[in-house]
Formats: structure tokens, C-alpha cells, sequence
């Protein structure tokens, strides 16, 4: 049976979707190759290219579809079933893309432009804001890159990692310390910029192929009109519904894990038994458990998408669910895999099946904002206060 196409509601869904299975097709195709180079890889760029996915999360105005959340997470996931590894990364530029155009965050002529690079020309932009001294963003660590303003110019220098697809973004929007204004602010860098380049030290153990190198910056100048957020106080961090597309990337991959392991359990019959070993009680009953673990995890997740589209006043009261669900997710994904690897036994880890892949990138998924201890401790302050 096929568990993906559950949460599918409308003929637009249905639209959408279908042009998500097209891309996962050909993605997979470019999953290990994308693993052994440690990078994404560009024709995985062109395709996505080719289909306007990159637009995706756009007002129609631009040439995108304004995608709802529940429906970027529906695309997301079938695309991570293809290569999880590429839906990751570009559901990091669809989601800046959607958090700019619904939260105003830039002035409107900067927005314009960036808008119409994505609509018109496909163009792919991610935030840089991890460094090395201050881990994730999310910890709220002040950024030692450093922006200083010089006439009509900012004059940046510092060192980004975990840049997400580092060398294929046509832009950068990095987080900086601004000197002259005591503040933090987030400039927009185009990539041919001189002074900027692309470290490759991306050489981790799962999720190779998001290619999340080191950017660096050295007296890198952009017009002072390329700073496009400043705030000169700590932002109190608000729910963010778009970062839901990282626990649809590893559910999404969890899918594609228990596809391969439910052919593989119909097909293999060792020769001490009369039948596939998907006859086996053992393994019929992990089976059901990973469609239950997904099951639990994909309800949660989609219904708390759909409140999010659906009641817009009550988005400020969804921050402890966001982190529930993305806590809930991962580690379900994590569950999965562990299952499927018992099914299929010692030759998982064979680099010839898919398996040990699965194993290695959905691991990585506990590492992704926000931290399980993070979801932890706001649902037991909200309990206790």
C-alpha cells in the first residue's frame, strides 16, 4: 500500500504533488552520487530548475503558486522519498523564501528584487548564520562576523559553516555584527562578489549531499542598501511554521526506507524457508510498527500544519506544537530506520543497498533545529507556568 499519497485533499494537491514525484524520481538517481561527493549536485539544481520548484512559495504575483504550509510540507516530503539530502536543502530556500513573503521582513524594493530572481530566473538563497564559536543560531549566540560601513557600502569579513548547498546558491544572506550600529543585521551577498568563496569541509557522516560547507568572507563590499534586517535587540524568537519542512524531509525519508524494505521482505527467501521472509511473523509485526510510527508522526504533523493555515490569529500559540512536531518526527524517523535495518539484517550496511544510507542521513535529523532539548524545556515551562 502506498502511505504517501494519504494526506493528499484537493486537485491542486494532487497537481502539486505529481510534479514533486517527477522531481523524486530523478533525484534518486543522484542520491549516492550525491553521498560520495559530499556536494548537491548541480543537475539536481536544473531540474528543480526546470519544474519552477524554486518559485514555488512565492505570491502568484511573482510567478510562484503561494504555496499554503500544509502543501509545502506535501511536496517536501515526496521530494526527501526521492533524495533527502536535496529536499532538505531546497526546503531551506523555500522556506526563507515563504518567510519573507509573508512576514514583510525586508523593504519592499530590496523584496522586489529578490522576488522577482526567484520567480523569473529560478534564483536559490539561503541564510548563512552558523558559526563556529557560536554553534546554531537558535542558541542565540552573537555572530563574530563582522559588517562595517564604509560611504554607501558594508565591508563584511568573517566565516560561516553548515552554509546549505554553499557552492550552488546565486545568493547569501548572512548574519552580521554591524559595528557603526551596535546591531545584528542580515546582509544580502550575490555569489561572484569579491571576497567571498566557498571552503569545501563538508565530510560528515550522514546528509552529505546538502554540500554544507564553510563561506567565507573577506573585506567582501556589497552596497550599504544589501542590509536587509537590522535589529539592535535580541529578537524574542516567534513560531516559524516553514521550519516544519525539515521534519517532512525525514518522515519523507523514513517512507522511502519502508518502501524498500517492505520489496526487499517480498523478494528475499533464504533457502531455510518455504516463503519471502515478508511471511515471517517477526518481521510482519516491525512492518506494522513502522506504519504506526509513521502514522502518528504524519497525523501530528499535518494537523498541526493545517491549524497553522487555517487560523492565522492563533499562530503565536503554535511555538510549543512547531517544536513537538519536529521532536516528534525525527526521532520517529529514527525508530523507523532501526526497524527496517533488523528486517533487512547484516546486509543493510552493505554499500550496494540503499539501507545504510537511510541509516546515516536520517540520523541527522536530531541535529536540526529546534534541539530536543529546546521542545523539552518550553513544554514543561508552559506546563509549570
Amino acid at each position: 500500500m502506498d502511505v504517501s499519497t494519504n494526506f493528499i485533499q484537493t486537485d491542486r494537491q494532487e497537481r502539486l504533488y505529481q510534479k514533486a514525484t517527477q522531481l523524486a524520481e530523478k533525484l534518486r538517481d543522484r542520491r549516492k552520487q550525491a553521498d560520495d561527493e559530499a556536494s548537491l549536485p548541480v543537475d539536481n539544481i536544473k531540474e528543480l530548475r526546470k519544474e519552477q520548484y524554486l518559485s514555488l512559495t512565492l505570491p502568484k504575483s511573482y510567478g510562484g503558486e503561494s504555496l499554503s504550509l500544509y502543501e509545502f510540507l506535501l511536496l517536501q516530503e515526496r521530494l526527501a522519498e526521492g533524495d533527502g539530502a536535496t529536499a532538505l536543502s531546497v526546503g531551506w530556500h523555500l522556506g526563507v523564501i515563504q518567510e519573507l513573503s509573508e512576514e514583510k521582513l525586508w523593504e519592499p524594493k530590496m523584496y522586489d528584487f529578490i522576488a522577482k530572481e526567484v520567480g523569473e530566473n529560478q534564483k536559490l538563497v539561503n541564510r548563512c548564520a552558523t558559526e563556529p564559536a557560536t554553534g546554531s543560531p537558535t542558541r542565540g549566540g552573537m555572530p563574530e562576523t563582522t559588517a562595517t560601513i564604509d560611504q554607501d557600502d558594508l565591508i563584511i569579513n568573517g566565516k560561516k559553516t553548515f552554509t546549505t548547498m554553499a557552492l550552488v546558491l546565486d545568493y547569501y544572506i548572512v548574519t552580521a555584527y554591524v559595528k557603526d550600529k551596535d546591531a545584528v543585521g542580515s546582509i544580502l551577498i550575490p555569489k561572484d562578489t569579491d571576497g567571498l568563496w566557498v571552503n569545501k569541509t563538508w565530510d560528515t557522516l550522514g546528509m552529505r549531499g546538502t554540500g554544507s560547507d564553510d563561506l567565507i568572507m573577506e573585506n567582501v563590499r556589497v552596497p550599504i542598501e544589501n542590509l536587509v534586517e537590522l535589529s539592535d535587540k535580541p529578537k524574542r524568537p516567534g513560531p516559524k511554521g516553514w521550519l516544519l519542512h525539515i521534519p517532512a524531509c525525514y518522515l519523507g525519508m523514513a517512507i522511502a526506507a519502508r518502501n524498500d524494505v517492505i520489496e526487499f521482505a517480498k523478494n528475499f527467501q533464504p533457502n531455510s524457508l518455504n516463503t519471502p521472509i515478508s511471511e515471517v511473523d517477526h518481521v510482519r509485526n516491525k512492518i506494522g510498527e513502522i506504519d504506526l510510527k509513521l502514522m502518528q508522526a504524519r497525523y501530528f504533523m499535518y494537523s498541526v500544519a493545517q491549524k497553522w493555515d487555517e487560523h492565522p490569529e492563533k499562530r503565536d500559540q503554535l511555538m510549543k506544537e512547531l517544536g513537538a512536531v519536529k521532536l516528534v518526527a525525527t526521532n520517529s524517523a529514527n525508530e523507523v530506520i532501526d526497524l527496517v535495518m533488523r528486517v533487512v539484517g547484516g546486509r543493510g550496511l552493505s554499500k550496494n543497498m540503499p539501507f545504510e544510507q537511510y541509516y546515516r542521513d536520517i540520523r541527522a535529523g536530531l541535529h536540526n533545529p529546534p534541539m530536543d532539548d529546546m521542545v523539552i524545556s518550553l513544554l514543561a515551562k508552559n506546563a509549570l507556568s
